[in-house]
């Protein structure tokens, strides 16, 4: 299947848009291939969860761990990309593996690879946003410095957008299976959470906070994909051993409501009284009536067909009980 122009962007990105980093993520981050969310409610907690994450953890670590340090920063993140590199394809293949036993695994070819192309770029764009800085870093010219710079000052909010964008749809893998990120993001917090503490590295921080601090990210990504799957199944009929094509169709979008009136509400029916009468009589005779009578006919009193004046009156008209002055019968 051939891909069609705009069909990771949406045809959204224009030119002017490239120096808004934030908005080049979402465009690459978040394309248009990945299927709308069929609970929104779920992706708030999600926001929320990443929100508060990125709160403490600038807390612990600029009041209580002493400051970053971007070495450490540097390797943490390239750790963590490590991680999603091995981590992510060794899961999904493993439910691939759980999926074929009641279905072909040909369909999912293509979303699969989409999934894979995003993790990758995300992991390229990690590698690239570590290089400037350690170019910047070991680097005197001051041309290189700026030129690099604003380079890596445009990649760090690229990065940090993508970083956001790919926590709630963890690489378009729902395209794969709608129940794929909530699996992915809960293997994924236990893995990087439990060497720290099998390691006793708690951040500088003492025995209690540190242990709250680490699992915490992980109990509550666990808890939100709990609460994820379980909706999906209750409403939609979707779960996660069960093959993607065996699912229910996804309801479809709302349609739009009807245009309503230019002015006023909408949803409110034509003002005015609707038992009322309408305009005019509607028992009264249309224009042009045939049962109007008739002009009365010149020069004559009753005219057969055609009515007017007295129909008793002999001749022109007048009193037909009136004596009309005959003449008399013996007159000299």
């Amino acid at each position: 299947m051939a891909r069609t122009p705009g069909r990771w962007t949406g045809g959204t990105l224009t030119a002017r848009d490239i120096l808004k980093p934030h908005k080049v993520a979402d465009a690459v981050f978040h394309p248009a291939w990945i299927p709308p969310s069929l609970d929104p409610a779920v992706d708030r907690l999600k926001r929320i969860r990443v929100v508060a994450g990125a709160v403490a953890s600038i807390g612990v670590y600029t009041v209580l761990a002493g400051g970053f340090d971007v070495t450490e920063l540097l390797e943490n993140a390239l750790t963590a990309s490590a991680v999603l590199l091995i981590l992510t394809p060794f899961t999904v293949g493993v439910m691939l593996l759980v999926w074929r036993r009641t279905g072909s695994l040909r369909q999912l070819r293509r979303p699969l690879l989409d999934s894979l192309a995003l993790l990758l770029l995300f992991i390229g764009s990690v590698v690239a946003l570590v290089l400037l800085v350690q170019t910047v870093n070991a680097t005197h010219n001051p041309l290189v410095v700026i030129g690099a710079g604003m380079t890596m000052m445009w990649m760090l909010g690229f990065v940090a957008r993508g970083a956001f964008r790919v926590t709630g749809n963890f690489f378009g893998t729902g395209a794969v299976h709608r129940c794929l990120p909530a699996l992915l993001a809960t293997v994924t917090s236990w893995l990087v959470a439990v060497p720290d503490l099998v390691t006793g590295d708690l951040h500088g921080l003492g025995l209690t906070l540190g242990v709250v601090f680490i699992l915490g990210a992980p109990v509550t990504v666990t808890g939100i994909a709990l609460l994820e799957t379980g909706r999906l199944r209750r409403r939609y009929g979707i779960r996660l051993g069960a093959h993607p094509a065996g699912h229910p169709p996804a309801p479809g979008p709302v349609p739009p409501m009807p245009p309503g009136p230019p002015s006023g509400h909408p949803h409110l029916p034509p003002q005015g009284n609707p038992f009322g009468a309408p305009q005019g009589n509607p028992y009264g005779p249309p224009p042009g009536s045939p049962y109007v009578p008739p002009q009365p006919h010149p020069g004559s009193g009753f005219v057969p067909g055609q009515g007017g004046g007295n129909p008793y009156a002999p001749g022109a008209g007048g009193n037909p009980y009136a004596p009309h002055n005959p003449q008399p019968p013996y007159g000299p």
